[in-house]
C-alpha cells in the first residue's frame, strides 16, 4: 500500500458585485471572487492538493485559462479530477483546508460545503476539513481585497 500527499493553495482578488462562490456553495456577500472560472478557490486548492499527491502537476495543467474552461465551475473541474484519482487507484484518506478571509464570516456555509465536495468526491464528509480564518485586518486579505485557501490531501492506493 502506497500513501502520498499533496498540498494545494489559491488565492484570488474580491471584488464588488462578482459571485463567491466557495465548496460550490453561493455565498452572500457583496464582493465575490475575480477568476477566469467560478472563481471557487476552496475547490481549487483541494483539485491541486489531489493533483500534488499523484504528481500530475497543477490545475493550470490540467484547466488551462481558455474559452473551453472559461466561467467554468469548479465542482465540474473536481469531478474530472476524482475520475483521475479513481483511474489512477487511488482514494482519499482526508483533505484538510483553511480558508482564510476577513468576510465573510463562513461558519454556517461549511456543512453545504462539505456535503457537496463529499458528494462530488464520493466520499464520507467526515473526511473533509473546512475551517475559516482571518488575518486580523493584516495585508490585502485582511483589508478585504482577497481570499486565499490552503489544502492537503492524503491519499493511498490500498483498501
Amino acid at each position: 500500500m502506497s500513501y502520498k500527499i499533496g498540498q494545494g493553495f489559491d488565492v484570488h482578488q474580491l471584488e464588488l458585485n462578482l459571485p463567491f462562490i466557495l465548496g460550490g456553495v453561493d455565498i452572500d456577500f457583496d464582493k465575490g471572487i475575480k477568476a477566469h472560472s467560478d472563481g471557487d478557490i476552496l475547490i481549487h486548492a483541494i483539485i491541486d492538493s489531489i493533483l500534488g499527491a499523484l504528481n500530475l502537476g497543477d490545475i493550470g495543467t490540467h484547466f488551462p485559462s481558455s474559452s473551453k474552461w472559461e466561467n467554468s465551475s469548479g465542482t465540474i473541474m473536481l469531478k474530472h479530477i476524482s475520475e483521475l484519482l479513481l483511474l489512477k487507484k487511488y482514494h482519499i484518506i482526508n483533505i484538510d483546508t483553511t480558508i482564510i478571509a476577513q468576510a465573510p464570516k463562513l461558519l454556517s456555509y461549511i456543512h453545504d460545503m462539505k456535503s457537496n465536495i463529499s458528494n462530488i468526491l464520493k466520499i464520507d464528509k467526515n473526511k473533509i476539513s473546512i475551517k475559516a480564518t482571518t488575518t486580523d485586518y493584516l495585508g490585502f486579505i485582511g483589508k478585504g481585497e482577497g481570499i486565499a485557501v490552503q489544502a492537503i490531501c492524503l491519499i493511498h492506493n490500498g483498501e
